[in-house]
């Protein structure tokens, strides 16, 4: 069963509202892209990509449902090439370039690896194709060709039913390829998509790498077969589960019974909200809200870090509209309460207000909420007095938090300042054109 027939399902026994949403686009130009990796040169995009519906009549027939799928860009991580399989490693001691990194999809074609990895921003989202072009039959082979001369599928096998479908006259490997355009590569020649950018430093970037490559070795050898499974184990744990290890938030268990994960299950554009929030909307003015937040307090003390900072930024951007290979009326839905349509709201917020979208804007409003946090900074005797146990390992504790907390928020709100005053002043390369 498809994710769109599953989730159609599901949402109907749950009471769940599948929603769709209207295209929004707010690509980034490629100034705006270099002046984000100067002052982010590490940064993780987790994406909710829409249905993919190929015309029929030219190479493979694909489709999926509207559940969509989920792929992450890495930047400042390269492919490892001293390994004919899908391995990853930070890219080199200098801070990497602007699409200096690597794109990753999970799928349920593969055996013996749970992601593969394809080298380059701009390929891994937009294949061959430069802004404006065509998508023609030409291109879309074109893309093909350069996948297989990168050698994105490399060491990696499909679930021998893949095959089932496959044209008498293409060879396997031709096949695989095939199959994976706009799913593994590409990915805008046939599918929209919603995007959540979150700066890391490079200790954390550390943590997701060897987080993901943990999660491959497991196949490489072939004696565990991967089997993707949209409750248990689908695509967006793997992005959520690289991101608890960054420690942005928990992590979602994969592998449980199917009777509790069917209730509670990473859905693409649901992660996208989610990510969004975490990463904008934590109240961390609130001393007390960020200590009682486990993994946000965690983070704090080791390696200074909060969920919630300037950079974390969405964008949008629609398949190719002028399209010889795919359908670009797409859909893709997200699990929503049907009353109230928390998920809907939260959605049209962050394409609504410009610190979501506009850097700008953004370290505006961080700048600003770092200083209301430096001049309202409440006595340590009043942060003691609501949490201390009256042990002195629970007091030594406070004091060490109390003291993490306003020294992170000081180096944070300099951190903005100075990052607003090296913008470019030109709308044009900043305001409304950064994702």
């Amino acid at each position: 069963m498809s994710l769109c027939r599953r989730a159609i399902v599901i949402g109907a026994l749950l009471g769940l509202a599948a929603c769709g949403t209207t295209h929004v686009d707010t690509g980034a130009t490629a100034d705006a892209e270099r002046l984000y990796a100067s002052l982010y040169p590490y940064y993780a995009e987790v994406c909710a990509v829409s249905e993919l519906k190929k015309k029929p009549g030219f190479g493979a027939e694909i489709s999926s449902g509207i559940g969509g799928h989920s792929v992450m860009y890495l930047n400042g991580v390269c492919r490892d090439d001293s390994v004919s399989y899908p391995t990853i490693r930070l890219c080199g001691a200098d801070a990497p370039a602007a699409g200096q990194g690597v794109g990753l999809s999970v799928n349920a074609h593969y055996k013996n690896a749970n992601w593969v990895a394809t080298e380059g921003r701009d390929f891994f989202f937009h294949g061959t194709l430069k802004p404006g072009e065509r998508l023609t039959r030409a291109a879309y082979e074109q893309a093909q060709e350069k996948a297989k001369a990168m050698g994105i599928l490399d060491g990696v096998e499909f679930h021998a039913e893949v095959f089932d479908g496959m044209p008498a006259a293409m060879t396997a490997r031709d096949y695989k390829y095939e199959m994976s355009v706009a799913t593994d590569y590409a990915i805008g020649f046939g599918r929209d998509r919603y995007c959540a950018r979150v700066p890391l430093d490079r200790e954390r970037m550390t943590r997701m790498v060897e987080y993901l490559n943990r999660l491959n070795a497991v196949y490489r050898d072939g004696g565990k077969e991967f089997e993707w499974n949209i409750f248990t184990d689908n695509c967006s744990h793997v992005s959520h589960n690289a991101l608890a290890a960054a420690g942005l938030w928990d992590e979602w268990g994969t592998g449980r019974p199917l009777v509790l994960s069917i209730l509670d299950f990473p859905v693409p554009k649901n992660e996208f909200v989610n990510l969004m929030r975490r990463t904008n909307d934590l109240p961390i003015e609130s001393l007390d809200a960020v200590y009682e937040d486990a993994v946000a307090r965690r983070a704090l003390l080791e390696p200074a870090s909060l969920p919630t900072a300037p950079g974390a930024l969405a964008e949008a951007e629609p398949a190719v509209q002028d399209n010889d290979v795919y359908a670009t009326d797409l859909g893709l839905l997200f699990y929503d309460e049907p009353i109230f349509g928390a998920y809907r709201s939260h959605f049209e917020r962050i394409f609504s207000e410009p610190r979501y979208v506009d850097l700008r804007a953004n370290l505006q409003y961080f700048a600003a909420l770092y200083r209301k946090i430096e001049g309202g900074r409440p006595t340590l005797a009043s942060f003691l007095e609501r949490h201390d146990d009256g042990s002195p390992a629970s007091r030594a504790a406070l004091v060490s938090f109390y003291a993490s907390y306003f020294r992170y928020i000081a180096a944070e709100g300099a951190r903005a300042s100075a990052e607003l005053a090296v913008l470019p002043r030109s709308p044009a390369t900043v305001a409304g054109a950064l994702p």
